[in-house]
Order: C-alpha cells, then sequence, then structure tokens
C-alpha cells in the first residue's frame, strides 16, 4: 500500500512560513518544533516524495537567540518585578512562591516539591533531605521572618496537601513545573508593554541576584555558597563542613529586610555585624 503523500498546504509552505511559525512561540520550542519538521521531511524524501525540505533553509539562529547564563537583577529591576507580580494574573500562591524563591535562594524544583514535613515553623528553619538536592547532601534553608509570614500563608492555602505549593487540579501533587516560567515572562511582557526598564529574567536568576547583590553588601562568600547549596570541590570543601548557622539567619533577615525595602522604593543599608547572643559558644571545657 502506497504511503500517503503530506498535505500539500504543509508541503508547499515556503521558508519564511515556517520560521514565522516556529518563532511565534517559546525561542526554545520554536528550535524544537523546527528539528521535529526537518527529521519528518527528511523521512519522507527518503522514502520517494519529489518535495523539498523547507526546514533546512532555517537555521536555529534565526529562530532564537540565546542569552548568556549571567543576568542578574538591579534592585530598581527587583521593585519593577514585584510590582507587577502583584498585577499578573495567577494565584496569590504563585506570587507568594515566587517572591519566597527570590528571599531562600532556593532552586526551583526544591521548592516545587517541597513539603510540609521538611518544615520546622518552631525553629525557623527548613530542612530540604539529600534525595531532592542537585548535588545530594541535605541543606538546611533559615527562615528570615518575611519567608516565615510566607509559609505561614502558603500552609493555610495549602489545606491537607502534603505539598508547600500543591497542583490547582491534584492536592496529591506538586504545582506545574511551568507555573513560575509563565509568571516571569508575563512580568516581563508587562514590563515591555509600559516601557519599564526590566529585562527578561529567568526564575534561577532570582539565586543570581541574591548572590550577587550579598556580594556587593560585603557579605562572607561562604555563608553565600552555603546559602545556595554550592559544595566546594577543592580540599578546602572536602574539610570545611562549617554550616555558618549564625551568620546565615542573620544575612538571611538582612537580605529579606533589602528586597522589602526595594520593592518599596526605599534605600537599604546592610548591618554586617552579627550579634554576640546569635552565635555558637564553644567551651574549652568540653
Amino acid at each position: 500500500m502506497a504511503k500517503p503523500a503530506p498535505e500539500r498546504d504543509h508541503a508547499e509552505r515556503p521558508e519564511s512560513a515556517l520560521h514565522d511559525h516556529c518563532g511565534s512561540r517559546r525561542p526554545g520550542d520554536g528550535i524544537h518544533v523546527r528539528d521535529i519538521v526537518k527529521q519528518i521531511y527528511a523521512y519522507a524524501i527518503l522514502h520517494g516524495e519529489k518535495i523539498d525540505n523547507p526546514a533546512d533553509g532555517v537555521g536555529p539562529a534565526s529562530i532564537a537567540t540565546f542569552r548568556p547564563r549571567d543576568r542578574s537583577l538591579s534592585p530598581s529591576e527587583i521593585r519593577i518585578a514585584l510590582n507587577l507580580l502583584g498585577e499578573v494574573a495567577t494565584l496569590p500562591t504563585i506570587r507568594l512562591g515566587l517572591k519566597f524563591i527570590l528571599l531562600s535562594m532556593v532552586r526551583k524544583s526544591e521548592l516545587q516539591d517541597g513539603t510540609w514535613d521538611e518544615v520546622d515553623f518552631e525553629n525557623a528553619v527548613w530542612s530540604i533531605p539529600k534525595e531532592r538536592m542537585k548535588r545530594s547532601r541535605p541543606h538546611n534553608v533559615y527562615l528570615s521572618t518575611q519567608m516565615l509570614d510566607i509559609l505561614i500563608a502558603l500552609k493555610t492555602c495549602a489545606g491537607n496537601s502534603r505539598y508547600i505549593l500543591p497542583s490547582r487540579y491534584d492536592a496529591d501533587a506538586p504545582m506545574s513545573r511551568a507555573t513560575f516560567n509563565r509568571v516571569t515572562s508575563a512580568i516581563a511582557e508587562l514590563a515591555r508593554e509600559r516601557d519599564l526598564p526590566l529585562e527578561p529574567f529567568t526564575v534561577h536568576d532570582l539565586r543570581r541576584t541574591a548572590s550577587t547583590l550579598l556580594h556587593e553588601m560585603s557579605f562572607n562568600s561562604d555563608w553565600i555558597e552555603k546559602c545556595l547549596a554550592h559544595e566546594e570541590r577543592s580540599s578546602r570543601g572536602v574539610y570545611n563542613k562549617a554550616e555558618f548557622e549564625a551568620q546565615r539567619r542573620h544575612m538571611a533577615q538582612q537580605w529579606s529586610d533589602a528586597v522589602d525595602a526595594w520593592e518599596a522604593g526605599r534605600g537599604f543599608t546592610p548591618d554586617l555585624t552579627i550579634p554576640e547572643t546569635a552565635g555558637p559558644r564553644f567551651d574549652p571545657r568540653l
């Protein structure tokens, strides 16, 4: 039985139309569509179809130009982003979740798969087990008062779900992987429509933003890297297992206060001094 020929409206589609079709979607998806089309036509040509492959003349660079992964937001961009976040058509829990990522410096997946049994409200710490961490090491997130407030609000909204951010349609499942990405894209689109000075950014850029600005505030790099769950791979990293709990708690509160100030349009001067009562006591008699 002869194979049916491709439908003529697709076979005769010019390269420019294919470019527009692919480019109308997200850049990564557009390139994926172009690759699929190219494979389909290559298969048809291999099996005797006398047609041109429209994807041959459409290079990936003509569909998408990817930005280098070095984006961090300035304090003024944080203000714009958080103010626009309140206008994006999404659930209040998603707005809270995105701000929590900025404050806590966790990876998107670490929050999306987070469960309430990991959160210790009394001691203000969220302990993520090694099974869920990128480098397979357990990680503590020391919670500022703002982060605690967000988690309390999320707990109220989560009802009986075990997940910090449950799916909108299934309380026994975590939220969709694409949700936060859609929100950041919507924020960037609002900024573009209003001609506001905010370039597009990704969820992961929020971690880079926190790291960059905390370094500019002159906080200790070891504390920042520990908050990011980055493990040094040198001999120093092998032997240095310090948790820096007191220092990280202080820094987390300073960072949350800074974000609140910038969101409100105020300046912020960080306090780099760790309170004496916050640090551990080392008794030589023990």
